[in-house]
């Protein structure tokens, strides 16, 4: 039995040439084997190129993709697509994750200046037993300034979540170990050592090999880490430069390949980390019903927004946001409902932001909005706008309102952001006494 439809591009099978019938216009039924062929064929065809193979059998199949876009597929469960250009640069990081990263990079930096401050001059016990005295001498000398450099960096820097201050921590912390090394390899040169000093003395040259394995415990970008491995790489080189004479060529060149292997292999670990941290902030900072920010990173945002508005004296605005009637929701119509009521209130929310605002869920049917650099006159012109447009429909097809408090930094004289909040909340009470639906900033 044969089908009126003709063979060609609009034929319903495109079957193999030996299968349709001689001489005719015609196709005939698929076979099992055939219909097998075609779906083991299709199966293998990305989606998007299935019908452009369905209309042109004889094309080609599309090539892979290269290496470098299937890597973030390795990753799908850690890392969304916009965040892998996170690890090779921390310019485009969010407010929250750069304050984490910079609170573990200094407690990372006080943890191992604090074990340098200890470690460094106790060596000066085992210099002591095989280099002659004078040598032994310059190098405790060294050690002691080295030490009290690491007891200087545990105790002049403390965790305060700005990146700044991590990278001086962390840039200190290696520029004081290269510094010693500059300084002991050319106080050991100009002693002819052998026996046990000479392999005790050759021990110092792998200092640049622990400065750079060290970097592998800090959550650093591909671009940090680069930039804090390139002064121990030039030190390197700069050593083997003060000693061009006596160099020798294939030992120098051997340790500066090692160097630049570890480097490799410390951005990758770092990297890693980052990673992870990128991964498990993302999932701690958002609430997972509605998807805004929760209320514990919500109280970290808060109180950065409230240093920066302090260091730069710009005005921060604070609107708490308090659904109205949201009880009465959950018992005419369960907690489910009442929960798409909050999805679409802060959905409503997140529709009327501006660049820089931050929607927090403080809990129930309560939320915060803060608003960086916007004073008291923007805070109401954008409450204003964010009213008209509506937050939603209750269950029963009325509309959702809320009543809704401001405060503002400068015009409270606040020096607290939990001032802040307080005042804020104040004058949400304020707008539920005065009958609902409405936007209180003063009083």
């Amino acid at each position: 039995m044969s089908l009126s439809r003709p063979d060609g591009p609009h034929c319903w099978w495109h079957l193999p040439r030996q299968n349709r019938q001689a001489g005719g216009n015609s196709c005939i039924l698929p076979s099992t084997r055939d219909v097998l062929h075609l779906y083991d064929r299709h199966r293998k065809t990305p989606a998007a190129s299935l019908k452009k193979t369905m209309s042109n059998p004889a094309s080609p199949p599309e090539s892979p993709p290269p290496l470098w876009r299937r890597i973030p597929a390795l990753m799908a469960n850690e890392l969304r697509p916009d965040e892998f250009l996170w690890l090779l640069s921390p310019l485009h990081h969010q407010p929250l994750l750069t304050s984490r990263r910079a609170t573990m990079i200094v407690n990372r930096t006080r943890f191992i200046a604090f074990l340098f401050a200890v470690l460094t001059p106790l060596w000066s016990v085992v210099d002591y037993m095989v280099f002659p005295a004078t040598l032994w001498l310059s190098l405790a000398v060294l050690r002691l300034m080295a030490c009290a450099a690491f007891i200087a960096l545990v105790r002049l820097y403390k965790p305060d979540g700005s990146l700044p201050d991590a990278y001086r921590a962390l840039g200190i912390l290696f520029l004081i170990p290269t510094a010693f090394y500059l300084a002991s390899h050319q106080v050991l040169t100009a002693f002819n050592l052998s026996g046990l000093s000479a392999a005790i003395a050759a021990g110092y040259a792998f200092l640049p090999f622990v400065l750079l394995a060290g970097l592998a415990i800090f959550p650093l970008s591909l671009a940090e880490n680069l930039i804090l491995a390139s002064p121990v790489l030039v030190s390197q080189g700069l050593a083997g430069a003060l000693n061009w004479t006596t160099l020798d060529w294939p030992s120098f060149v051997g340790a500066f390949w090692l160097l630049a292997l570890l480097t490799g292999v410390s951005a990758l670990a770092g990297m890693s980390q980052l990673a992870f941290m990128v991964a498990l902030v993302r999932q701690a900072v958002r609430d997972p019903l509605t998807g805004v920010f929760a209320r514990r990173s919500g109280e970290e945002l808060l109180n950065l927004q409230f240093t920066l508005s302090q260091r730069s004296d710009t005005p921060l605005s604070l609107a708490f946001i308090d659904l109205d009637h949201f009880k009465t929701i959950n018992d005419r119509f369960g907690h489910e409902a009442g929960d798409q009521a909050l999805v679409q209130a802060a959905q409503a929310i997140t529709r009327s932001l501006r660049s820089g605002d931050i929607l927090i869920r403080w809990g129930g049917e309560e939320f915060l909005l803060l608003m960086p650099n916007t004073d008291i006159r923007q805070a109401d012109i954008a409450l204003a706008r964010l009213r008209q447009s509506g937050l939603g429909n209750r269950p029963d097809g009325e509309e959702m309102t809320a009543s809704i408090g401001v405060a503002e930094r400068l015009q409270e004289a606040a020096t607290d952001p939990h001032y802040l909040i307080e005042v804020a909340d104040h004058r949400m009470y304020l707008a539920k006494k005065r009958g609902r639906n409405l936007v209180v900033s003063d009083g």
